[in-house]
């Protein structure tokens, strides 16, 4: 993972060591947090002071990615004898989490200092002429109030629903049912008694037949539509109050004050 470099250059050793110590507080390891009085050459540990122009040009080289305009602003910055902390991380959270402790704890605005210190190469001209070209006035130095506005929309996302699915499902049933059945006896009974002519009249050969029944159950079926399930959609609102943090830049304007000499002053008193 390619580490960060926060960079916090500071007026006095003593604000440098309290911005290491509240770096510290807050979970950076002392082990990636660089200390010097004036600026580490490229590789030095904290605690080892270098006096190297070259070291310092090299090391904001190396930071910026090149011999750049911003690496010799520091660099010429550093070179006036300030201490200068640095922290080295992985992420860009904890380097913007580095950077508000630096600020807190009371680093230079580097291009102010360079102002006030009259750093002037062809290098800050050339910035200068194309700041009063942008801006046309003064130095053209500018500093952007960013602000974040919340805005919630809407989107429909499916969160149930209900499926019909028919089949058909067979169960046994029963029915009762009462079934009539005949059925042909046959009696015999002994008589002795002389033959009449109404016995002689039937005396000859004849036929008679008693058929029987019996009643069959007989099945069938008829479908009846017993129930209707329909589906339909029952539509509800709810408000929701969405709770959220915006961002803003805030710009402080300070104030510099000129430096009048004393042969000058005495002068102004004078006259």
């Amino acid at each position: 993972m390619k580490k960060q470099t926060v960079v916090g250059i500071f007026n006095t050793a003593a604000e440098a060591q309290k911005a290491v110590q509240q770096l510290q507080s807050a979970g950076f390891e002392r082990d990636f947090v660089d200390m010097s009085q004036a600026i580490p050459g490229t590789g030095t540990k904290s605690g080892k002071d270098s006096q190297d122009s070259d070291g310092v040009s090299g090391f904001f080289n190396s930071l910026f990615g090149g011999d750049n305009d911003e690496a010799r602003t520091y660099a010429d910055v550093a070179r006036s004898g300030h201490s200068v902390v640095t922290a080295h991380v992985d992420t860009a959270e904890q380097a913007r989490k580095a950077a508000d402790i630096l600020d807190n704890a009371g680093a230079l605005d580097v291009n102010s200092k360079a102002a006030e210190y009259g750093v002037s190469n062809n290098d800050t001209a050339g910035r200068d002429k194309h700041q009063k070209q942008d801006k046309g006035q003064g130095n053209g130095l500018t500093a952007k109030v960013i602000e974040e506005k919340l805005e919630v929309g809407k989107r429909t996302e499916q969160t149930g629903g209900v499926r019909l699915r028919s089949r058909i499902v067979e169960k046994p049933v029963e029915a009762s049912v009462r079934l009539r059945q005949e059925h042909v006896t046959v009696q015999r009974t002994p008589v002795n008694r002389p033959a009449t002519d109404a016995d002689f009249k039937s005396f000859k050969e004849g036929e008679v037949a008693v058929t029987e029944s019996a009643e069959r159950a007989v099945v069938a079926k008829e479908a009846h539509v017993v129930e209707e399930v329909s589906l339909g959609k029952n539509v509800t609102e709810r408000e929701e109050t969405i709770r959220e943090t915006v961002r803003n830049t805030e710009v402080d304007v300070e104030q510099i004050p000129g430096k009048m000499n004393r042969s000058a002053a005495g002068q102004s008193k004078n006259a």
